[in-house]
């Protein structure tokens, strides 16, 4: 634990009995009649078990509780208190090994005093929502506001400078640097894409080919050309928007002089768009049928049926052969900004298309109403490039490329509508759609957040839009975007096991691993399920090369990649902490490590990071005196009373796990002995094997939804949390379980709380915050 000392902010009045039910101490049991006193109920406790390690001779884990001579710096330093209290009640704090030891009714008392005197700290407090640092797009964030700003996919960021990571995710706003690298990267990519999605030439016809051979049903070919084994030869082609396409079968109808000529007809999806004869050909030449037809985006089935077949097909003279059919389009060359632009400008010339052109494109480009000195500016961008290049579309694509290199683009710039206000109030509207569009997808707001935001109606239907927006695919950004950060899977990128030891492991099953874990995210919140369903389940996704790596039989999967869903059977395995990319991130290269799964599992599944090692502490390979088996080794090292405390946490809880090796396969054996999984905690809670634990870490209830509603606040907000905070995390974990604890609770919570809502008055005073943790 650490203390952290910051200015809290001048009191205003809040609901004591809220605070109370907030902190899980209740009026009716939690806070009795007995007075609220820190020199009376907290320092004696205080003296008799902890100032011997952490006071002014001693200063463990550089805490010093004898600077806390009263409680008027409870509120400051809530997070140490509530620390202090999570050690205390699970019996880590004073150490197990300590003979003299607090009894309940102490503990009890120690409780009621911290947490009722934090009850009355947090009444009192002003709300303070937290300074937010204006944030850079990141690299996922650009390309997708690129997607849904023009229309197009790519990977524009391709040569940006990498993104660094803050509080374990890469959207935090005070580590997304912008240097001299960025802005020249940023205007090179603006150049590219407005040059992509407003061409000034007019562009050839789009062309897809299906060659016969890859034609259903499966049949012969003679010289590259297909002959028709039935009357009808279909192929699926996939239109890339809606629009009018040309839908061409290169066709020939070979037979005698006084043959019956092949009639065809061009069906698509199953409705006949044309007929033609055709000619009678004695010879291979193609010939070219056409038909126009409207499609929607996506799979269609496009068709050629012979009307007047022979009797048999595979004989006689008459045969029908093709080499290919195209989907050419569509007819419509523009790309889909062009339209747009040109759709919103109508029968406007000259200036006035250049301003409504500019004012569609820069409004959604900054997410919020452009003003009038950006349309005058941008306009004049627009008409220069015109007179010059002679179309509207070279002023155009100008116009767009200048707008993407602008910072009002490449920032989230959170413009206040009260700059004048003295304390806590709401964002502004557009700024919201912003907050809300970036968390749950990484991208813009869409046309129904925008229009909400210009009517000042996004507040009041905040909810509404969040179950709107969840509902939407791109809500499955949360899962690279949030989730495989939070559970560090690209760790993974960094290990490479033994191959001697484990010559199975190749780039092809690191990419199987990942993929596991993001589709199975992917389901949790797709189907809004339980998020305790994260820690232990009975389904997952497994190509081939995982489905052997597991031994789990009957797996419809022929290759890798070739992922299916697939319900487990009971045991040890289910949920992300025994799926194979969390198992082989958290070991070594030749072998397990208890320790390190241990600490990831109370970092990143409990929230309870133990502190740093001591510097003066050896590896356990740099201690050639430790013998027997790793579990013996570990017990050995254990017994240096500066690695116990820790070690009795982390090891407990690692070893549950050693039933699966470095790569994450099953097991029953390490080192010639049976692997012994049994562990006991701290509190004595006793578990044997990961099944168990498992069942254990749902049990904490409250400390692992803290934990997780924590992380996508952090996550929410770009920024880390500070002391002023955890009050919102006590109405988060009571509103999750209100809300059966499903994802979408989570994701409710954030977003109707005070910190995402609201921003700071003038009166505040800035806090000073720690520096964020990059890694």
């Amino acid at each position: 634990m650490s203390l952290i000392y910051v200015k809290s902010s001048p009191p205003t009045h809040r609901p004591w009995r809220l605070a109370c039910l907030l902190l899980g101490v209740g009026l009716g049991t939690g806070v009795s009649a007995a007075p609220l006193d820190f020199k009376q109920g907290v320092q004696p406790f205080l003296e008799k078990y902890c100032y011997d390690c952490h006071g002014d001779d001693k200063t463990k884990a550089d805490l010093n509780l004898e600077l806390h001579k009263d409680g008027n710096g409870i509120y400051r330093d809530q997070r140490m208190w509530r620390q202090l209290l999570t050690q205390v009640t699970a019996g880590e704090m004073p150490p197990p090994e300590r003979k003299t030891r607090p009894t309940q009714a102490e503990i009890d008392e120690l409780q009621k005093q911290v947490r009722g005197l934090l009850g009355q700290a947090v009444a009192q407090a002003q709300v303070d929502p937290g300074k937010v640092t204006v944030r850079r797009l990141n690299h996922a964030e650009y390309n997708n506001t690129i997607r849904d700003l023009c229309y197009i996919e790519g990977n524009f960021s391709v040569d940006f400078p990498a993104d660094d990571t803050g509080y374990g995710f890469d959207n935090i706003g005070d580590v997304l640097t912008f240097s001299p690298v960025h802005l020249e990267r940023f205007i090179a990519s603006a150049r590219v894409i407005a040059e992509r999605v407003m061409p000034t030439a007019e562009q050839k016809l789009d062309v897809i080919n299906v060659d016969g051979y890859n034609m259903f049903p499966r049949g012969r070919s003679e010289d590259q050309m297909r002959i028709f084994n039935d009357a009808t030869l279909s192929a699926t082609f996939d239109a890339p928007r809606e629009g009018e396409y040309i839908f061409r079968a290169h066709l020939v109808g070979i037979g005698n002089p006084g043959d019956q000529a092949a009639v065809v007809n061009l069906v698509v999806d199953g409705k006949t768009v044309g007929t033609q004869s055709l000619k009678v050909k004695t010879s291979r030449g193609a010939e070219k049928v056409d038909v126009k037809v409207k499609l929607t985006a996506g799979k269609h089935t496009l068709a050629v049926t012979w009307a007047n077949p022979p009797p048999d097909l595979k004989s006689g003279s008459r045969r029908l052969g093709t080499y290919r059919y195209q989907l050419l389009g569509p007819t419509d060359t523009r790309t889909d900004l062009q339209r747009k632009l040109a759709d919103f400008a109508g029968t406007k010339k000259g200036d006035e298309r250049a301003r409504a052109m500019v004012n569609l494109f820069v409004s959604r480009a900054f997410r919020r109403p452009a003003t009038a000195t950006e349309i005058q500016r941008y306009t004049k961008v627009f008409m220069t490039a015109e007179a010059t290049g002679g179309s509207w579309e070279a002023g155009a694509q100008a116009m767009i490329s200048v707008v993407l290199a602008s910072p009002k683009f490449v920032f989230r710039i959170e413009q206040d509508d009260q700059p004048f206000a003295k304390d806590a109030h709401p964002i502004a509207e557009f700024a919201l759609a912003s907050r809300l569009s970036y968390f749950l997808w990484g991208s813009m707001p869409d046309e129904e957040l925008f229009a909400l935001a210009n009517a000042g109606k996004l507040s009041a239907n905040l909810a509404a839009q969040t179950k709107r927006l969840l509902k939407d695919k791109r809500s499955q950004y949360l899962v690279s975007g949030f989730a495989l950060q939070w559970l560090q899977t690209r760790r993974l990128a960094l290990v490479t096991p033994d191959t001697k030891l484990f010559p199975e492991f190749d780039d092809a099953l690191r990419t199987s691993m990942v993929k596991e874990t993001e589709l199975f995210l992917a389901e949790i919140v797709r189907e809004d399920r339980s998020v305790f369903d994260i820690i232990d389940a009975d389904f997952t996704y497994l190509d081939r090369p995982l489905a052997d790596l597991y031994k789990v039989p009957n797996v419809e999967s022929r290759r890798a990649g070739d992922f299916v869903r697939v319900s487990l059977p009971k045991g040890e395995r289910g949920g992300v902490l025994t799926q194979a990319s969390i198992l082989t991130a958290t070991s070594n290269p030749d072998r397990t490590s208890p320790v390190k799964r241990g600490k990831w599992i109370l970092e990143q599944i409990l929230g309870t990071p133990p502190p740093p090692a001591p510097e003066d502490v050896p590896s356990l390979e740099g201690q050639k005196q430790l013998t027997g088996n790793l579990r013996q080794r570990l017990e050995q090292h254990r017994i240096n009373p500066a690695c116990a405390s820790c070690h009795n946490r982390m090891d407990a809880l690692g070893f549950a796990f050693e039933k699966f090796d470095a790569i994450g396969r099953s097991r029953t054996m390490d080192e010639g002995v049976i692997i012994n999984t049994a562990g006991k905690l701290p509190d004595g809670r006793t578990f044997a094997g990961a099944s168990q634990l498992k069942s254990v870490l749902k049990a904490d209830n409250e400390k692992y939804i803290r934990n997780f509603s924590s992380k996508l606040l952090i996550y929410g907000l770009g920024r880390g949390l500070e002391f002023y905070d955890e009050p919102t995390l006590d109405k988060m974990v009571l509103s999750v379980q209100k809300g059966e604890n499903r994802f979408s609770a989570v994701v409710m919570a954030v977003v109707l709380s005070e910190p995402f809502r609201l921003r700071r008055g003038i009166s505040q005073v800035e806090s000073v915050q720690t520096p964020p943790k990059k890694k």
